[in-house]
C-alpha cells in the first residue's frame, strides 16, 4: 500500500487528515492481515480463536467491580450493566447468583418512581438508560428480575416522553431524535404495552430522517449513520410501517460502509470501527429476518434476475478459504446499487430483494476476520481497531455482530449454523439474538412468555 506522502505526491496536493487516518488505519490493519495470510495453518486458527474464557474473565472482573453499590462512571451504569451482561449471555455464560441479585437490585434503585430509568439512583429518568436496564433485566430473567420492572409507571414516563411531531424526548425538556424513537417503542413492544397512543407519528418522524444517501440520520436534516439507520428501521419494523421506507437507497447506503479493512464504517467517509459490525450489520439481520420478525413464515421473494453475485449451494458459504492471501477483503459492491426494492411487513413479504433468503448482502465472513483479527484484545474484551483500548461497549457489539455473522446465513432460526458459516474453530460460535431488540434469543423468548400472561 502507498504511504500518505507518495499518494499526496500523485495526487499533487497535500493529503487531508481525513485520508492520512484512512491510510493509518488501513496500514495497520492489513499488517495484521499480512502476517495472518504468511503464518502456517495451525497458527492462523489461533489467530482466528476467539478467546472465550479471557472474555469472560475480563467482563465477570468488570461486573465485580461494578459491586453492590456499582460507584463508576455515574450516569453510565445502567449501560455498563448492559454491555457487560448482554455480551456474557453471548458467550453462553450466566453470573452467579450474588452478581444477579446485587445488579437487580441496583437497577430497581434506578427506577424512577414516576416510571423509567435514571443513569443511577435518584437521577432523572432517561430513554437511554431506560433501554439499557429494562434490556439488562431480561438478560439475568426469571421472576424477580422481570417482576421488578412497573411496566404502568413506565407506561406513563413513556408518554410523557411522546411529543407533537410523533418522536419522543430522551428525557424531560431533553433531545429529540431517533434513538429516542427506538428506545422507547423497543422497550414498550418488548414489555407488552406498545399502543397506537406510542405509535402514532412514529413513521412519519423517523421516514423524515432518511437522507438522501439511504441511511438513516438523527433528526431531520443530518447526515446518515449507522447506529441511527439502526434504531430507525428497527423501530419501522417494530410499527409495522417499515415498507415506507426506501428500503433500495438503505441498502445501498450500508453496503457501501463495508470497507477494504472488511469491517463497517459508521458514515460516509469515516474509519472503520468495530461497534459497527452490530449496527450496521444488525440492519441486515433485520432486513433478512424480517419475515420472521413480523410473525409470518412465508420466504423471501426473488426478484427476476440473479445477483452478481452467485448464490451459494445447500450449506455452502463463499468466501470460506479467508486464509488465502488472495481472497482477503475482495468485496463486489457494485453488484449492489440496484438492489432491493419494498417490504410489505403487515403481510411479512418481502418483494425484490436480489438474494435468497440465505445469502447476507453482506461480506459476513470478512466481518467476523475483522471482529476477531483486529477488534479483539488476546487478553480480552474488543475495541475500535488496531492500537485502541478495549472497553464494554466495543466488546457488546463486536460480539452481537460477530452472532450476526454467524446466524444469518441459517434457513431455520432455531438449527445452529452449519461450520462453514462460522469464521475459525466452530468453538467461536455465540448464541443468536433477536435482531430487534439485540437481547440473547432465549432472553428474548422467556420475557415474551412472562410479559404476554400479564
Amino acid at each position: 500500500m502507498e504511504s500518505a506522502s507518495e499518494a499526496s505526491a500523485v495526487k499533487g496536493r497535500r493529503a487531508t487528515v481525513t485520508e492520512i487516518d484512512q491510510w493509518m488505519v488501513q496500514g495497520q490493519v492489513f499488517r495484521i492481515y499480512d502476517i495472518f495470510a504468511n503464518i502456517p495453518r495451525n497458527a492462523q486458527t489461533l489467530m482466528l480463536e476467539l478467546q472465550r474464557d479471557k472474555h469472560i474473565e475480563y467482563l465477570t472482573k468488570g461486573l465485580r467491580q461494578l459491586g453492590s453499590s456499582f460507584v463508576v462512571l455515574d450516569a453510565n451504569r445502567p449501560w455498563l450493566c448492559y454491555w457487560i451482561l448482554h455480551s456474557l449471555a453471548l458467550l453462553g455464560e450466566s453470573v452467579d447468583h450474588e452478581l444477579e441479585g446485587n445488579a437487580i437490585d441496583f437497577l430497581d434503585h434506578c427506577q424512577d418512581p414516576n416510571g423509567g430509568y435514571g443513569g443511577g439512583p435518584g437521577q432523572l429518568p432517561h430513554l437511554a438508560t431506560t433501554y439499557a436496564a429494562v434490556n439488562s433485566l431480561i438478560t439475568l430473567g426469571g421472576e424477580k428480575a422481570l417482576s421488578s420492572i412497573n411496566r404502568g409507571k413506565l407506561s406513563s414516563f413513556l408518554q410523557r416522553m411522546k411529543q407533537p411531531s410523533g418522536a419522543f424526548s430522551m428525557h424531560d425538556a431533553g433531545e429529540i431524535d431517533v434513538r429516542a424513537c427506538y428506545t422507547a417503542i423497543s422497550v414498550a413492544s418488548i414489555l407488552n404495552i406498545l399502543d397506537d397512543e406510542l405509535i402514532v407519528g412514529v413513521g412519519n418522524y423517523i421516514l423524515s430522517c432518511q437522507t438522501y444517501e439511504g441511511g438513516i440520520a438523527g433528526e431531520p436534516g443530518s447526515e446518515a449513520h449507522g447506529g441511527y439507520t439502526f434504531c430507525g428501521l428497527a423501530t419501522m419494523v417494530l410499527i409495522d410501517e417499515v415498507n415506507r421506507l426506501d428500503l433500495a437507497g438503505l441498502i445501498n447506503w450500508v453496503v457501501f460502509r463495508q470497507g477494504v479493512e472488511c469491517g463497517f464504517q459508521g458514515r460516509t467517509n469515516k474509519l472503520v470501527d468495530g461497534c459497527y459490525s452490530f449496527w450496521q450489520g444488525g440492519v441486515f439481520a433485520l432486513l433478512q429476518k424480517l419475515h420472521t420478525v413480523c410473525g409470518e413464515t412465508q420466504a423471501l421473494s426473488d426478484s427476476e434476475g440473479d445477483s452478481a453475485t452467485d448464490s451459494a449451494s445447500e450449506g455452502e458459504v463463499p468466501g470460506d478459504n479467508l486464509c488465502e492471501e488472495d481472497q482477503t477483503c475482495h468485496f463486489e459492491h457494485g453488484a449492489q446499487s440496484n438492489a432491493p426494492g419494498s417490504v410489505d411487513c403487515s403481510s411479512g413479504y418481502t418483494q425484490n430483494l436480489r438474494r435468497s433468503e440465505t445469502e447476507p448482502l453482506f461480506q459476513s465472513m470478512a466481518l467476523q476476520q475483522y471482529v476477531l483479527l483486529c477488534s479483539q484484545d488476546q487478553e480480552g474484551g474488543f475495541r475500535d481497531k488496531p492500537g485502541k483500548a478495549r472497553d464494554y461497549y466495543h466488546t457488546c457489539y463486536c460480539l452481537g455482530g460477530l452472532s450476526v455473522c454467524q446466524y444469518i446465513w441459517s434457513k431455520n432460526g432455531n438449527a445452529p449454523p452449519l461450520p462453514k458459516a462460522v469464521l475459525g474453530p466452530y468453538s467461536n460460535l455465540l448464541e443468536p439474538i433477536h435482531p430487534v431488540y439485540n437481547v440473547v434469543l432465549q432472553q428474548y423468548q422467556e420475557a415474551y412468555e412472562f410479559f404476554s400472561r400479564s
